[in-house]
């Protein structure tokens, strides 16, 4: 940015950081745990240690966040029921996570068609990959849970959790996306003469 003092560039930063926090208070006001109950009563600022606390005590999944931790150790990676989120009591989701939950649920009612359909693969591997009623009715319950929540909301209220979402969503899908796989670069080396 061409200063000439850090302070100076510092000073972008913390606006951004406080907004960042600002927008998790809000969507955090309306997470839910795994049966659709509100895990947070108040919508209250919360500590720096809070804030640091939760960041380090939780892991991205899918849609949501997991707090057990094996799986938070291992960065996601070592789920001991292969990511069925919301069969787990350490599984929270908020609002700025209905997309991917709406996502969700399409592709188990999909996959079951899909399965129901097949006729290739012995039973006993269409039972285990068939997404479970109970699996289905769990995430409709809490995208409905959500839903009311975001219906019960003032149209400012609402405003203000939409700019909030939008925010956490920018930061997620920079913070938290997959890994990718760098480009190979240009070989710049200059051609030596034979």
């Amino acid at each position: 940015m061409d200063h000439q003092s850090m302070d100076v560039t510092k000073g972008y930063y913390r606006v951004g950081e406080q907004r960042r926090r600002n927008a998790v208070d809000k969507v955090a006001a309306m997470q839910f745990d795994r049966h659709g109950n509100q895990a947070w009563r108040q919508a209250k600022a919360l500590l720096d240690t809070e804030h640091t606390r939760r960041a380090i005590g939780e892991v991205a999944v899918p849609f949501g966040t997991c707090n057990e931790p094996s799986n938070v150790q291992a960065g996601g990676d070592h789920c001991p029921i292969r990511f069925r989120c919301v069969g787990c009591d350490h599984f929270r989701t908020d609002v700025s996570y209905l997309p991917e939950l709406q996502a969700y649920l399409d592709d188990l009612l999909r996959n079951r068609e899909r399965l129901a359909a097949m006729t290739e693969a012995d039973a006993w591997a269409k039972a285990e990959a068939m997404p479970s009623d109970e699996e289905i009715t769990r995430v409709r319950r809490l995208i409905r849970r959500v839903k009311e929540d975001l219906d019960g909301l003032s149209p400012e209220e609402r405003d203000q959790i939409d700019q909030a979402v939008t925010a956490v969503r920018k930061n997620r899908a920079v913070h938290l996306g997959m890994p990718r796989i760098r480009q190979p670069l240009p070989d710049i080396r200059p051609e030596r003469p034979a």
